[in-house]
C-alpha cells in the first residue's frame, strides 16, 4: 500500500520532467496493485487525481503509452470509474492512439475504450465525439484477412469494443451499419471460424445489430446464412448453439434471409435437434427443443421459404412436421400446429392437406386439449383449421369430418385468444354453406354465447368476430328459425350496433343480415329493431357523405323492407327520409342512384 501511495505521489510530481525509467516503475507498481485488488486500487487512483495526469502520458512517442492504456483499461472495469475517465479527458488521446502502428498500444487502447464504453452513456458519447468507431472499423477491415495470433487478438478486442460501444443503442448501431461494418464482420466470421473467442465476439455483435430493420437488408446481401449454418453444425455445447440461435431468430424475420437459411440447410439442423431432444427432460435439451421448433415455424412465415419446404406436400420437412402433431410434447404439438397454419397460406396447399387427412390429426390434437386446456396448443390448432377452411372446396369436406362439432367443444373457454380463433374458424366454415349455417344458427348455446361475447368490450377482436358470426349465420342460412333464435337470445341490438362499425366490411355484413331479418321475420324482430334505434342509424348513414356507396345502397334496401312494419314506418315518415334519398338520385355511383329512385318511389307511395 505504501508503494502504491508513493507511486501515485511520484506520478503527480514527476510526469513533466521524469525519466522514462522512473515512470515505468510507478506504472508497474500501479498495475501490480490493480492485479491484487482492482476495486480498492481504482478508488485510490481516482482520489489521487492521477487520471488527469494520464491524459498527458498518452502520446505515441512515449515508451510508457501501452502501460498507461493498460492501467486505464483495468480501472475502467469498475462501473464507478468510467465517468471519471471521461471527465479526466482520457477519451480523445486514447482515440488518437488508434492511429499508431504499435500492436501492444493498439491492443491496450482498444481494451481501454471498450471498457469505458461498457454500459456507459457518457463513455459512448465521448468515443462517438472523438470519432473512435470509424478508426476501429477501418482497423477491423484491414486486419480481417490476417490469421496470425497477434492480429486475431487485436480483432477480438476491436470487435468487443464496437459491441460495448453500440450495445442497446439504436443510434450508434445505425451509425456502425452505415459505416458498412456488417459485410466486414460476416467476412471475419468466415475466415476466423476456428478462433472461438473471435467467433463469439462476432456473434454478440451480430446479435446487437440484427434487431435493427436496416441491418437485415445489409445482412441479406452477405453470406451470413451460410456462415451461421456452417458454424452451427460444428457446435456441441448448448451455450454456443444458444448464442447462434440468438442471432438467427431476429435475422429470420427477414423473408430474403429466411430463404437463404433454408437453402443453407438450417432446417435439417433444426429437425436433427428436435429428434435428439424430444424425449429428454434435461433443462438444456428442453430449451433447445423449444428454440429449434420455434425457429422452424418462423422460417415457414416466408412465402417462398414455406413453399420450398412444402414441396407440393411431398417434402420430407413437411412430413416430419406432421409427425410432431401426435407427439407427447406440448412444445412440438404447438410448433406442428403453427407450422400447418403457416403451410395453409394458399389454396393449393390447403386443398392438398385436407385431401391428405390433416384435419383428423388436428381434431385429435384438439381432443387431447379439451380438458387440460393448454391454451397455446388450442389456439394454434384452431388457427390451422381456420386457414384450412378458407378454400371453398374444403368447407363441405371439413364440415362432414365433424370440424364444427370439434370446435364447439371450446365454447366454454374463457381465454380470448381461443375464443377469437374459434369464432373465425366457424365463420370460415359456414361461408356459403346454408345447411351448416342453419344448424349452427339454431344452436341456442352457441347463439347465447355469441351474444355474450358481443359485449366483450375488453377484447375488440372477440367482440368483432362474434358480431360477424351472428351476421354470417343469418346471411348464409337465410333461415327464419335462425333469425328467431337470434331474436330470442337478444342478438338484434348487436347487429344494429355493428352497422355503425368503423370497418365498412362489418357495416355491410350487418346491413345485409338486417335486411334479411326485415324480409323474413319483421314482426318477430320489430320491437328489438325499434329499441335499437335502427331507423335513426340508417338516416345518419344515408346523410353522411363519408358512407361508402355499398353502405348507402344497403341502407336504402333496408329502409324499403322496414316500411312493412307499422311502428317502423311511422319512424321513417317522421324523419324526412325523402329529402335525404332524393339527393342520392344524383349520386356518382349508378347503383346507388338507381336504388335512390326506387326507394323514393316506395317512400312516396307509403306516405
Amino acid at each position: 500500500a505504501d508503494n502504491l501511495s508513493d507511486a501515485l505521489k511520484k506520478l503527480k510530481i514527476t510526469t513533466s520532467d521524469s525519466t522514462a525509467d522512473s515512470l515505468e516503475g510507478c506504472l508497474d507498481c500501479l498495475l501490480q496493485a490493480l492485479a491484487q485488488n482492482n476495486t480498492e486500487t481504482s478508488e485510490k487512483i481516482q482520489k489521487s487525481g492521477v487520471l488527469q495526469v494520464f491524459a498527458s502520458l498518452l502520446t505515441p512517442q512515449s515508451s510508457c503509452t501501452a502501460k498507461v492504456a493498460n492501467i486505464i483499461a483495468e480501472v475502467a472495469r469498475n462501473e464507478f470509474m468510467r465517468n471519471p475517465c471521461v471527465d479526466a479527458g482520457l477519451v480523445p488521446p486514447l482515440v488518437q492512439l488508434l492511429n499508431c502502428k504499435d500492436q501492444e498500444v493498439l491492443l491496450q487502447t482498444g481494451r481501454a475504450l471498450g471498457n469505458i464504453c461498457y454500459d456507459s452513456h457518457e463513455g459512448r458519447n465521448a468515443v462517438d465525439h472523438a470519432g473512435g468507431a470509424h478508426i476501429v472499423v477501418d482497423h477491423i477491415r484491414s486486419l480481417c484477412s490476417k490469421t496470425d495470433p497477434a492480429s486475431e487478438k487485436l480483432l477480438t478486442v476491436f470487435c468487443g469494443m464496437l459491441m460495448n460501444y453500440s450495445n442497446e443503442n439504436d443510434t450508434l448501431q445505425s451509425q456502425l451499419i452505415n459505416m458498412g461494418v456488417i459485410p466486414t464482420l460476416v467476412k471475419l466470421l468466415g475466415i476466423h471460424c476456428q478462433n472461438a473467442a473471435l467467433t463469439e465476439m462476432c456473434l454478440v455483435a451480430f446479435g446487437n445489430l440484427a434487431e435493427l430493420e436496416s441491418s437485415k437488408e445489409q445482412f441479406a446481401y452477405t453470406n451470413i446464412a451460410e456462415e451461421l449454418v456452417k458454424l452451427f453444425k460444428k457446435q456441441i455445447e448448448h451455450d454456443k448453439k444458444e448464442m447462434i440461435f440468438e442471432v438467427l431468430a431476429p435475422l429470420a424475420e427477414n423473408d430474403v434471409i429466411k430463404l437463404q437459411l433454408v437453402e443453407a440447410g438450417l432446417v435439417e439442423c433444426l429437425l436433427e435437434i428436435v429428434q435428439k431432444t424430444v424425449d429428454s427432460d434435461k433443462e438444456d435439451d428442453m430449451a433447445e427443443l423449444k428454440t429449434a421448433s420455434d425457429l422452424m415455424v418462423l422460417l415457414l412465415l416466408g412465402d417462398e421459404s414455406m413453399q420450398k419446404l412444402f414441396e407440393g406436400g411431398r417434402g420430407s420437412v413437411f412430413q416430419r412436421v406432421l409427425s410432431w402433431i401426435p407427439s407427447n410434447s406440448h412444445q412440438l404439438q404447438l410448433a406442428g400446429a403453427l407450422a400447418i397454419a403457416n403451410f395453409a397460406r394458399n389454396d393449393g396447399n390447403c386443398i392438398h392437406m385436407v385431401d391428405n387427412g390433416i384435419v383428423q390429426k388436428l381434431m385429435d390434437l384438439l381432443d387431447r386439449h379439451v380438458e387440460d386446456g393448454n391454451v397455446t396448443v388450442q389456439h394454434a390448432a384452431l388457427s390451422a383449421l381456420r386457414n384450412l377452411a378458407i378454400p371453398v372446396v374444403n368447407k363441405a369436406k371439413m364440415l362432414s369430418a365433424g370440424v364444427a362439432e370439434a370446435v364447439l367443444k371450446f365454447l366454454r373457454s374463457e381465454m380470448p385468444p381461443v375464443q377469437f380463433k374459434l369464432l373465425g374458424t366457424l365463420r370460415m366454415l359456414i361461408d356459403a354453406q346454408a345447411e351448416a349455417a342453419e344448424q349452427l344458427g339454431k344452436n341456442v348455446k352457441l347463439v347465447e354465447r355469441l351474444v355474450e361475447w358481443c359485449e366483450a368490450k375488453d377484447h375488440a377482436g372477440v367482440m368483432g368476430e362474434s358480431n360477424r358470426l351472428l351476421s354470417a349465420l343469418i346471411r348464409h342460412s337465410k333461415s327464419k328459425d335462425v333469425i328467431r333464435t337470434i331474436v330470442q337470445s337478444g342478438g338484434i341490438k348487436h347487429l344494429v350496433t355493428m352497422a355503425t362499425s368503423e370497418h365498412v366490411i362489418m357495416q355491410n355484413e350487418a346491413l345485409v343480415a338486417l335486411a334479411l331479418i326485415a324480409a323474413l321475420e319483421l314482426v318477430t324482430a320489430e320491437k328489438d329493431l325499434e329499441n335499437a334505434q335502427l331507423v335513426q342509424i340508417l338516416h345518419r348513414l344515408l346523410s353522411d357523405d363519408r358512407s361508402a356507396p355499398e353502405i348507402k345502397y344497403n341502407s336504402m334496401v333496408l329502409i324499403c323492407a322496414l316500411i312493412g312494419s307499422e311502428p317502423l314506418q311511422k319512424e321513417v315518415q317522421s324523419m324526412a327520409f325523402l329529402e335525404v334519398v332524393s339527393k342520392l338520385r344524383s349520386h356518382e355511383n349508378k347503383t346507388v342512384a338507381q336504388q335512390a329512385s326506387l326507394t323514393e318511389q316506395r317512400l312516396a307511395v307509403e306516405s
